[in-house]
């Protein structure tokens, strides 16, 4: 089952890469809708069928096949509470984008293409347990989001900014390569089978080789979340992408760094994760406060966006570094800050690609992402209005939707650990419920300005039918696990109790 959510994406993008792109453009994005469509009824079939326990390596609807037996590597597929969340959250998320990409018109064939692949790779990443498969997939996301931006992004600035996202990313992943080099050089026997070296646990004893690794797979995940100081790709690559690039890299791609921490680094590493839990969690505090304060200086609502993503992203190392800290001591605690911080990849995956997917639709109207740009919209385009207010209040993390949930977890899980950052963190709160009430009040408030003609502005559609249907459903999601919380909590907490068992060992 799991090679048929991988592979079905590639595999129609194979059967459309025959085709003539003389078609309509409406047959290839209808082909990736489907696609999507198909691919995450599997995935709920999935979710649904999960057994009542998993297999003795803890992992469900496991696949194994040698690849490369003398190298230690394997085709190994399984899924647990902390993948199949994301694997969800990923099939949403790319069945949103090809919703919203009906009214395309660029190169259209090539565009689905790529985004197809692209979804492969993420949906590959997320059931890997292979370190050399999880690399092989992550790499692929690199290129495949490269030619995203570059090929579909705006005007001439979308190449420098995809060169840029293409170096700093690759650079990481030369880190992350490193590391599971030295995990596998210290494996006995060696192996790069994530199962076998988190029963193995051949690092033990922590020491400098063990903290070298730590540091090489912490720098690749870190440049890829991204955080404090590795950030600097993200706006640029934010602000010229398309909107469903930026979706998609915001949604998906981002949590591929966050979630290697709780797959690979925190289980495959405990001792040195306890040992420098406190680094993790500080870098987390800092990222919150400055992407919070970057944020609330923007004029660009892109821009503006792209460092709230650096603020949640921050968030989910304060609730890892705080499970490490608290590893030996308060169960409950650590449960708690590591189910936040899985709670919190959903939630900004489902909040942050409805945010820039609204965006989107400004561009389109505008073609312009400036505040100075635009005011008094409430009144033209009422249904923009209400979805960009729901999911602002969202992202801020109001109670009632998925971002109170988890942040409300990582607060109440850290704050035994690390009471003084966690109060400092807290503040980002604060920063983000006023960027976005700013946001809203230069968007929607006040005498209405469009781009074109500010004295006599034009008449503004309100979003179309194909946007409000791949909108909608994210944000109704999100107040979902707001209001109901237990269908996705029940399948993490279990996930959570398991990688901190190993943490604490």
């Amino acid at each position: 089952m799991l090679s048929l959510i991988v592979f079905l994406p590639a595999a129609v993008a194979a059967v459309l890469a025959g085709l003539p792109a003389r078609l309509p453009a409406r047959v290839f994005v209808g082909a990736w809708a489907a696609a999507g469509l198909a691919d995450l009824a599997l995935i709920v079939a999935a979710w649904v069928q999960l057994p009542d326990a998993p297999g003795p390596s803890g992992y469900m609807f496991e696949e194994r096949l040698p690849w490369i037996p003398s190298a230690g590597i394997s085709y190994h597929l399984g899924v647990d509470g902390l993948s199949l969340p994301l694997l969800a959250m990923t099939g949403v998320l790319f069945l949103a984008c090809a919703v919203f990409a009906l009214r395309e018109t660029r190169r259209v064939k090539a565009y689905v293409l790529l985004f197809l692949t692209l979804q492969t790779v993420c949906l590959g990443l997320f059931v890997a347990l292979d370190l050399i498969l999880f690399f092989l997939f992550f790499d692929l996301s690199i290129v495949f989001m490269y030619f995203v931006i570059a090929g579909w992004g705006h005007a001439e600035r979308a190449r420098a900014a995809a060169l840029k996202f293409f170096l700093y990313t690759f650079l990481g992943s030369l880190a992350l390569l490193l590391g599971f080099i030295l995990l596998f050089l210290a494996a006995q026997p060696h192996t790069f089978d994530i199962v076998e070296l988190a029963a193995a646990n051949p690092l033990a004893a922590g020491g400098p080789y063990a903290g070298l690794t730590l540091l090489a797979i912490g720098i690749g995940l870190a440049v890829k979340t991204p955080t404090v100081p590795f950030h600097t790709w993200l706006p640029p690559a934010h602000t010229e992408a398309p909107a469903t690039g930026s979706a998609i890299l915001a949604g998906v791609l981002l949590k591929m760094g966050t979630y290697g921490f709780v797959r690979i680094a925190m289980p495959l590493l405990p001792a040195s994760w306890r040992h420098y839990a406190l680094v993790v969690l500080l870098v987390g505090v800092v990222s919150v406060v400055y992407g919070a304060l970057v944020a609330l200086a923007q004029t660009n609502l892109k821009r503006m966006i792209a460092y709230t993503s650096v603020n949640h992203m921050g968030y989910v190392l304060v609730g890892v570094g705080a499970a490490g800290l608290v590893a030996t001591g308060d169960a409950q605690a650590r449960t708690l800050a590591t189910t936040g911080a899985l709670v919190q990849m959903v939630s900004h995956g489902l909040i942050t690609a409805a945010l820039f997917l609204l965006a989107g639709v400004l561009y389109d109207r505008g073609r312009t992402y400036d505040f100075g740009d635009w005011s008094g919209l409430a009144p033209r385009t009422p249904r923009f209005a209400a979805l960009f207010a729901i999911a602002a209040f969202a992202s801020l993390g109001l109670p009632g939707f998925s971002g109170f949930i988890a942040e409300f977890q990582i607060f109440t899980g850290s704050l035994p650990a690390a009471p003084i950052p966690v109060a400092i963190a807290v503040t980002g709160i604060l920063i983000t419920a006023a960027l976005f009430l700013v946001a809203l009040q230069r968007l929607f408030l006040g005498p209405l300005r469009t781009p074109d003609a500010p004295g006599t502005p034009r008449p503004l559609a309100d979003l179309h039918p194909s946007e409000l249907v791949a909108i909608a459903p994210l944000l109704a999601l999100a107040t979902l696990i707001g209001l109901a919380p237990r269908f996705l909590l029940d399948l993490v907490e279990p996930a959570a109790t398991a990688v901190n068992t190993l943490v604490a060992r």
